[in-house]
């Protein structure tokens, strides 16, 4: 099977792309963030038409995620459900292919100097500490996390040192989310890095490769072993009207 994540920058924008892509990529889970619409306004035909069920967790104008898979949508739970701050629809995880797949959408935390910042290192740490609720063997964990694991994941590491998205504290606070028992299957298979799914929209960042790795898809050691392929897909990164982020794949044996 092929798991997807998408941080599609707005679903009502791209729903041409999306058709287009869902018809030949045929992923059988697909993972999206910033969907930035509400449920009552996603376009749910696009998949009911392409053969996939979906569930969503959406707003307005921001933030958003969702998932669709070609197999039923079991135990559907959106947010933390932990009695503290939900800052948006950042989350929502359901069983479906035998998995337990959660979609998440960091927040993004603006600057070191902001007060997103904290609050952005407490949200990872709160992610952490729902994973543990759940305790299940077989899950994957995918979406925008916001944070490069470590520099083979940034296109310029002098650049970007003590930035957001590559601070210590950050890669820290996602070390602390995957030391729940999670592997990264991508890294594993392509174990040189200098891979990217991020590229800014200013500039010609895309065309020059000067990207980062923030998209990403992890696993349980079972589930990881299973993983025979990964891969970012640059053709839906190209174009007009094309997010800022390009999906990434996983094929499970």
């Amino acid at each position: 099977m092929k798991l997807a994540t998408w941080n599609i920058n707005s679903i009502r924008a791209r729903e041409a792309r999306l058709r287009a892509w869902l018809a030949s990529a045929k992923p059988d889970v697909l993972c999206l963030q910033e969907t930035k619409v509400e449920d009552a306004g996603f376009p749910h035909e696009i998949f009911a038409e392409a053969g996939y069920q979906v569930c969503t967790f959406g707003q307005k104008s921001y933030n958003g995620v969702a998932i669709a898979s070609t197999q039923p949508l079991a135990d559907v739970t959106r947010a933390f459900e932990d009695g503290g701050e939900e800052d948006g629809s950042r989350v929502i995880a359901a069983t479906t292919h035998g998995l337990r797949v959660v979609c998440v959408y960091v927040p993004n935390g603006q600057d070191l100097t902001s007060d997103r910042y904290p609050y952005k290192l407490a949200w990872l740490g709160r992610l952490r500490a729902y994973l543990d609720r759940g305790k299940h063997a077989s899950l994957v964990l995918c979406g925008d996390m916001n944070v490069t694991r470590d520099d083979l994941d940034v296109w310029a590491p002098d650049q970007w040192k003590d930035k957001i998205h590559c601070s210590v504290p950050e890669r820290a606070a996602l070390d602390g989310v995957l030391a729940h028992g999670l592997a990264d299957p991508f890294r594993t298979l392509h174990p040189e890095g200098k891979i990217y799914s991020w590229w800014d929209y200013r500039g010609i960042s895309f065309f020059k490769n000067q990207g980062l790795r923030i998209d990403y898809i992890f696993a349980t050691p079972p589930v990881a072993a299973r993983c025979t392929e990964c891969v970012v897909d640059r053709e839906a990164r190209k174009g007009k009207d094309a997010s800022d982020h390009a999906p990434v794949i996983v094929t499970i044996a």
